[in-house]
């Protein structure tokens, strides 16, 4: 007896020093883990999408040598009291509190109307924007194009990344990626712990490669026609910019977008243990630099004059071009919203686009009255809608605070157009 309890002492001091050796050698991957799984809940999450830097591995996106700063309009606009939506009257305030706003930025007419921040935010804080970066990766495919980089959306994916040959994104065209019509088999809910997105999400943390995920995927159905929102699609966007420009994700937006539009502010990029940047969702910038990646699209790709993003491609990214991604309930589709180039057109618009993040995270943009908003927010309610509650309540909000606008004059409507 003497002789079993001994061994049974030997062999748990063992299993003591094997956890310990592990903690030694795997601890920065331990606490990502760890922190991947605990990053949304309620008393830590504003926080956590503040301090990404700390959590994660990165790539800096310098700010732009000829820093712009939005001016300060001289009437400040009054947030409506209350908003309506499916004839229910919803109290503003409570509203941005029960989805822990922590920014809300008001742009119109290149001024700053109405500014904004909470739970510990100030203007010079990043904050995660999770699934907005695709719109900029968008962009930046689209500049790519222009530049002779990519050759062109009708090209596939395999052309650029052969590696992924006999994969779900084999021969898929660059345009179905972009309209989230890859066709590949992913299960986006994230109520859901043992999803492809959660999964995908603790795959990361723990430093695996997104491009060894991505090759995993297979095909469920005929691309181009079915709107089935699929995040890991952005991520073979992200390596088809690399692989055709020769740079990363982050030096390329730094000298094609970031120092054109005069960012004021360092943004970042969450890396894999490849080095290779989060498209998905991992850019990381401030509340006003959002605000100018809205503006941008807004002015059609213009900025102080020079053209930064392709018109024709700012056109496509926000105009739907076929059933299965038009907006309306429909049978090829997932979503009522319509969709373009990684950007969102809601039901029921006129010329609205928005880019949209988990957690509540929106680019607005209104051409017909100037008016970019941005609100970045910890909504750790998130998880539990399953209705579309949040993005429906959001739209309402905004276009109440667009109404409260008015129409522009001509005058106001001629220079928009130019």
């Amino acid at each position: 007896m003497k002789r079993i309890k001994k061994i049974v002492k030997v062999l748990a001091l063992l299993l003591v020093l094997l956890v310990v050796i592990i903690l030694l050698f795997y601890r920065q991957e331990a606490y990502r883990l760890y922190k991947v799984v605990t990053f949304f809940e309620p008393e830590n999450i504003s926080e956590n999408f503040r301090e990404v830097a700390s959590i994660f591995p990165i790539r800096q996106v310098p700010k732009s040598t000829r820093t712009h700063s939005f001016p300060y309009a001289k009437k400040a606009l009054m947030l409506p009291e209350s908003f309506n939506h499916n004839d229910s009257i919803v109290h503003t305030q409570s509203y941005l509190d029960y989805t822990v706003t922590d920014a809300l930025l008001v742009i119109h007419q290149d001024s700053i109307i109405y500014e904004n921040y909470s739970n510990g935010f100030q203007p010079t804080d990043t904050h995660i924007s999770f699934s907005m970066s695709k719109s900029v990766i968008s962009a930046l495919i689209g500049i790519a194009i222009e530049e002779g980089h990519i050759k062109g959306i009708e090209n596939t994916v395999t052309e650029y990344l052969p590696e992924f040959a006999g994969t779900g994104y084999d021969g898929v065209r660059i345009k179905d990626v972009l309209q989230m019509s890859s066709g590949v088999r992913f299960n986006e809910d994230y109520s859901d712990f043992y999803s492809d997105i959660n999964i995908m999400g603790r795959y990361f943390a723990i430093g695996k490669p997104m491009r060894k995920f991505a090759k995993t995927l297979v095909r469920e159905r005929e691309p181009g026609t079915y709107n089935h929102y699929v995040s890991i699609d952005t991520q073979v966007l992200g390596m088809i910019l690399t692989e055709a420009t020769g740079m990363s994700i982050s030096e390329y937006m730094h000298k094609k977008l970031w120092e054109p539009i005069g960012a004021e502010s360092d943004a970042f990029w969450i890396i894999d243990n490849e080095g290779m940047e989060f498209a998905v969702g991992g850019l990381n910038c401030t509340a006003k630099d959002y605000a100018k990646i809205g503006q941008l699209f807004l002015d059609s790709g213009r900025w102080n004059g020079k053209q930064v993003v392709p018109v024709a491609w700012v056109k496509a990214s926000v105009t739907p071009d076929a059933p299965h991604v038009m907006p309306g309930l429909r049978p090829n589709a997932r979503s009522k919203d319509g969709y373009g180039y990684q950007w969102w057109i809601p039901l029921g618009a006129d010329d609205e686009f928005n880019a949209q993040g988990i957690y509540t995270q929106f680019i607005y943009v209104d051409p017909d009255k100037d008016m970019v908003i941005v609100k970045l927010s910890s909504n750790h309610h998130f998880k539990t809608d399953t209705t579309g509650y949040f993005h429906d309540h959001e739209i309402a909000l905004y276009r109440t605070i667009s109404d409260q606008l008015g129409p522009l004059n001509e005058t106001e409507t001629s220079l928009l157009a130019n």
